[in-house]
């Protein structure tokens, strides 16, 4: 008999880690693997709030905390909120986590019970399915197509909504595809949550400072109609590159901000205290270098998409925000090439092009691959053309 447990068995480990820990291992035998698998980004974390860190161990910053974070690091977060998003909290509405990803597992942990459904657009995270089963939940996949930008439309939502639908997870601009809604969509979709009472949302805004092309970030708990069943979610990882720091925070109704710090009391307890005063400081500081990465993650973008739409049997839309692109490769998937799927396609880049990606299908949709741009120009300038090079030798 297994002493695994059997709710372990409904989950897979993530493919974007073992793709990059895939691509660790091929160059510790040797492989000039370029690898566009992970989500970090390639810059250092700022000055400011390394000192911040360093001064917080000098003056002995180094013991317990609050389970859901430092008064300052929540006071920080607060005025974040109002000063970004025009949205005013509580500190009793706000939690922090080890990492955004604490976050939502301790949310769907702190909230679903079995047969609770979750709607989840796809392409999506690929940790969100996942974290629902865990907690006995049920994953309401929605199919969201190129054509619709890979964005759920309120038809769609209408739809999947139940009996059972406990939560709607939003994610703008989005991992995998770095598409983001517009303050119209949003409210379009706000349009069918306020007629639907039990539903809450989960609005997953790690990407909200990574956008592009005077993209404006809306966030749904803006609506205040939705703003007391909205858990938003946001955290330093991705904008203030510090990935490894693993602060993650969110806002939202008194009830479930509790219940998260119940679970988190019994798990990890606080997040590191070093870390809480590096994303005081982060929040605090100053923002302009944010802006400065924006434009290069922007120049990277535009020279990916335009490389990969130059590649015959690849298409590529161009992202709104984030670090990902989310290209087609349906057109070299056929009997001539030998590729039956997106997986196949991805396999054999790494195996003959020493091009590390992620199958769409660990997303949630067939057909296409995820590059993280979140790389030097260098790397992307020899991964465009390897990628083309295999993509020519297949026809």
């Amino acid at each position: 008999m297994s002493i695994i447990s059997d709710s372990l068995k409904r989950i897979k480990p993530s493919p974007t880690i073992a793709v990059t820990q895939k691509a660790r291992e091929l160059r510790a035998a040797g492989k000039d693997v370029i690898g566009l698998g992970a989500g970090e980004p390639d810059f250092d974390t700022p000055d400011n709030v390394k000192n911040a860190a360093i001064k917080a161990i000098k003056s002995g910053d180094t013991k317990y905390t609050a389970v859901d974070g430092t008064p300052a690091l929540k006071k920080a977060i607060i005025a974040k909120f109002k000063r970004e998003n025009k949205l005013s909290y509580s500190t009793d509405q706000i939690t922090v986590g080890t990492g955004g990803k604490q976050v939502l597992y301790n949310a769907f942990m702190a909230t679903l019970n079995k047969g609770d459904e979750v709607i989840i657009p796809a392409p999506f995270w690929v940790s969100y399915p996942d974290m629902v089963l865990l907690a006995g939940g049920k994953p309401k996949i929605v199919k969201c197509t190129e054509q619709e930008g890979f964005k759920l439309t309120p038809s769609k939502l209408r739809k999947a909504i139940t009996k059972k639908t406990k939560w709607l997870i939003l994610n703008s601009p989005s991992n995998p595809t770095g598409a983001g809604y517009t303050k119209k969509e949003i409210e379009e979709l706000a349009k069918v949550l306020v007629k639907n009472k039990k539903i809450h949302i989960l609005s997953d805004d790690i990407y909200e400072h990574i956008k592009y092309d005077n993209f404006n970030f809306y966030t749904i708990a803006q609506n205040s109609k939705l703003k007391g069943r909205t858990l938003t979610m946001n955290g330093v990882s991705k904008s203030y590159a510090m990935t490894g720091w693993r602060i993650g925070y969110a806002a939202g109704p008194k009830d479930i901000i509790k219940a998260i710090g119940k679970i988190q009391s019994q798990s990890t307890s606080n997040p590191s205290s070093i870390s809480q005063a590096a994303a005081v400081e982060a929040l605090n500081g100053n923002q302009g270098f944010i802006q400065k990465r924006s434009k290069a993650f922007k120049e990277r973008r535009d020279f990916v998409v335009k490389s990969l739409n130059n590649i015959k049997g690849i298409k590529c839309l161009t992202p709104n925000g984030a670090f990902y692109v989310f290209p087609s490769c349906k057109g070299l998937l056929n009997k001539k090439t030998k590729l039956k799927t997106d997986t196949d396609f991805v396999q054999k880049l790494l195996e003959k092009s020493n091009v590390a990606v992620v199958q769409g299908s660990a997303f949630g949709l067939d057909g296409y691959f995820r590059i993280s741009y979140a790389t030097s120009m260098q790397n992307l300038k020899k991964a465009m053309e390897r990628i083309k090079t295999f993509c020519e030798s297949l026809s």
